[in-house]
């Protein structure tokens, strides 16, 4: 199976002299005949991938003076890209994509990476002693039913929009793989030694709806925006946002964004002066018919999909759709304060854009300044959880999310857009109780996936209605509970992809469904 993601392909097609790797497969007998030709008279380096063969880099165009066209066993030229093979998946039938006959609208997922406290946000317990209930007071909003935390004003005015999902939960209070029980809606499938991404991650749900999703001609069917969740210092991203055991080729197109400035990094989404597109369409019909050539040497369907890639990456140069959704310049200024002048704030904007381009999946990671805290960075508070909440975090959250449901509730875009947002988990009841960081202190809140909340809005859920309960501290749910496989039913069901779908497990050795979850039993319009 060819292992190489969106990305990866428009990064290919946009570049005029890339690395290539290219792959000899079984039927060419004069292996070491091809790589002798491979390599240039003068000395210079070259790039040939076979599995134990070694590899030396060689540019596209020079390729082509060493390799004829109907060189046996050449499947496929690509850049920046590994070839791989998975006999059991090679030599089973692959799933068919989305039911056709579902209705498809679009999501925003917000993931508020650290886990946000429900009991001083969302889920508050005025009643409770002082060490439950914290500092924070609840206010009225526009739903009569609903109070939630004083120190978010702006979304208060919201909530006749909005459902509060009180009763998710699961049992992981670790950091990596909490979040890839979020991301992928399963059970973490190993022993939870390491917050980082590993091959035998569950696929995240963005990789899943890459797979199985449609989207419009030239469009990814979803988009990671403004980075990867990570800690400060991290090397991988944390667990559950790659294809995982799908396989890397699925990893969503992330749409990264400088954290300093905010700015979107849509370079490889522009054509550059040396690669206009006369020139792209050239470069796209001499690599078909280099792949022609290798008809029949893999799996169908993974040719297919890589195809796909291709023209999906080469319409993405042409029509510039995402980079034009992007330039938030376009929008007015009194917008673009609405929403803050935040990584965060721009990130929703964007996302807000992306849906009206025809991107079905959008995530948007939680940004904030405080990556590099040691103690409590983003959403982790640790320690001083009351004024890092009132002064750090609540104020762009509040700011940037009710300016996203109430522009959608504007431009009549609701209805088809569902928007949510959650953490990993919550934070404990008892202010100062120590559940899994030996660092939570006596100001602050440890982990807590026994009982949190989700906060959604549109995709036909009715506005001004809770969904489940916990008991007097928010601290067990009480009625109504919600999984992380629930909730990506749910997602599933909006954008039109079957959740019964399934897809290979090369571990498992078996079909699995997208999600084992039910769609949410909320109130529709």
């Amino acid at each position: 199976m060819l292992q190489t993601s969106l990305a990866e392909v428009l990064h290919e097609v946009h570049t005029d002299d890339t690395l290539l790797r290219w792959d000899m497969q079984a039927n060419c007998h004069s292996l070491p005949q091809w790589r002798q030709m491979a390599v240039p008279a003068n000395g210079e380096d070259c790039m040939f991938s076979h599995f134990g063969f070694g590899n030396h880099p060689v540019s596209r165009r020079r390729l082509l003076s060493y390799v004829p066209i109907g060189l046996p066993g050449v499947f496929s030229l690509t850049a920046g890209m590994s070839l791989s093979g998975n006999a059991s998946a090679s030599t089973a039938q692959e799933p068919k994509s989305a039911d056709t006959s579902r209705r498809r609208g679009s999501v925003i997922f917000v993931f508020l990476f650290g886990g946000p406290s429900q009991i001083d946000l969302w889920d508050m317990k005025p009643a409770a002693p002082l060490e439950i209930r914290g500092e924070f007071r609840p206010i009225q909003t526009s739903a009569p039913e609903i109070q939630i935390c004083e120190h978010l004003p702006l979304l208060a005015t919201q909530m006749h929009r909005t459902c509060l999902i009180r009763s998710m939960h699961h049992r992981m209070p670790v950091h990596g793989p909490a979040c890839s029980e979020i991301y992928s809606g399963r059970p973490y499938p190993l022993p939870p030694t390491t917050d980082q991404a590993r091959p035998e991650d569950w696929p995240s749900l963005a990789s899943m709806v890459t797979r199985f999703a449609t989207a419009p001609q030239g469009l990814p069917p979803a988009i990671v925006t403004p980075w990867h969740s990570q800690f400060f210092g991290q090397p991988v991203r944390i667990a559950g946002q790659t294809g995982g055991r799908m396989g890397l080729q699925f990893d969503p197109f992330v749409l990264s964004a400088s954290l300093d400035s905010g700015k979107f990094d849509a370079d490889e989404l522009t054509l550059s002066e040396s690669s206009d597109s006369e020139r792209l369409a050239a470069r796209r019909s001499l690599l078909m018919s280099l792949e022609k050539s290798g008809q029949g040497s893999v799996n169908g369907n993974s040719i297919q999909r890589y195809e796909g890639f291709q023209e999906t990456a080469v319409s993405l140069l042409r029509d510039g759709r995402l980079s034009r959704a992007v330039k938030l310049e376009d929008e007015t200024a009194t917008c673009r304060h609405r929403y803050g002048n935040t990584v965060f704030g721009r990130s929703l904007l964007a996302a807000r854009r992306l849906v009206e381009t025809g991107v079905p999946l959008i995530v948007v990671n939680w940004h904030d300044t405080s990556f590099n805290d040691k103690v409590s960075p983003h959403w982790d508070q640790h320690n001083h959880i009351f004024p890092v909440l009132r002064d750090r975090m609540l104020p762009v959250f509040d700011q940037a999310m009710s300016a996203l449901i109430e522009d959608l509730g504007d431009r009549d875009m609701l209805n088809s857009t569902m928007v949510l947002a959650t953490g990993e988990f919550g934070r404990t009841p008892r202010i100062g109780q120590f559940t899994q960081n030996a660092m939570t202190e006596k100001s602050g809140r440890d982990h807590w996936p026994h009982a949190f909340s989700v906060l959604a809005a549109g995709g036909g859920i009715a506005g001004g209605q809770v969904y489940g309960s916990t008991d007097h501290q928010a601290g067990q749910v009480r009625d109504n509970p919600v999984s992380p496989a629930d909730l990506s039913a749910t997602m599933f069901d909006h954008l039109g992809v079957n959740p019964e779908q399934r897809y290979w497990d090369p571990i498992q050795g078996a079909y699995l469904p997208l999600t084992d979850g039910h769609v949410i039993a909320v109130e529709r319009v």
